[in-house]
């Protein structure tokens, strides 16, 4: 669905790769961002407020996420070298078997087939996905006043 990087607003489908903006809450990526960095300002965008987790914690969170095998739209997926999470790139489900991504080797936001990312042997292994619980989206949309994600049917889509 590559739908998803052209319903993106314009800082987000233009933003460059840069390894030394970790994530932080600020969603701030004007002077580029990282993998990490660029998924969550994407989710945030979507009304989606995660913690600013390197890639080995978001995998080993189960309180605002969950592990899941069959990937929606915004299920955020982790690939490595190995089955490591420690250092692992961190993408999203774009639905379709696709995935959006901000990598070094692209320099900015792109759409990959799984394949693609399998081709590669710095993503060779998909680690798994995450879905952020429903539960957890709905208290944070409450919270900020933005509307909830409906999974499969993103409404700016």
């Amino acid at each position: 669905m590559k739908d998803l990087l052209c319903a993106l607003p314009a800082g987000l489908r233009t933003v460059r790769y840069d390894s030394a903006k970790i994530p932080d809450r600020s969603h701030d990526l004007s002077h580029g961002g990282n993998c990490q960095s660029y998924v969550y300002a994407v989710l945030a965008h979507f009304g989606i407020d995660l913690p600013p987790w390197r890639s080995s914690e978001l995998w080993a969170d189960a309180t605002l996420t969950e592990k899941v095998t069959a990937f929606e739209p915004l299920d955020l997926l982790l690939f490595n070298r190995t089955e490591d999470p420690f250092g692992a790139h961190v993408a999203l489900s774009a639905g379709a078997g696709e995935a959006l991504h901000l990598s070094k080797s692209v320099g900015r936001p792109a759409i990959w087939s799984l394949a693609e990312f399998a081709a590669r042997d710095e993503y060779r292994v998909l680690i798994g996905g995450k879905r952020v619980l429903r539960s957890y989206c709905h208290e944070v949309c409450t919270q900020n006043r933005t509307a909830p994600v409906s999974r499969g049917r993103i409404s700016s889509w």
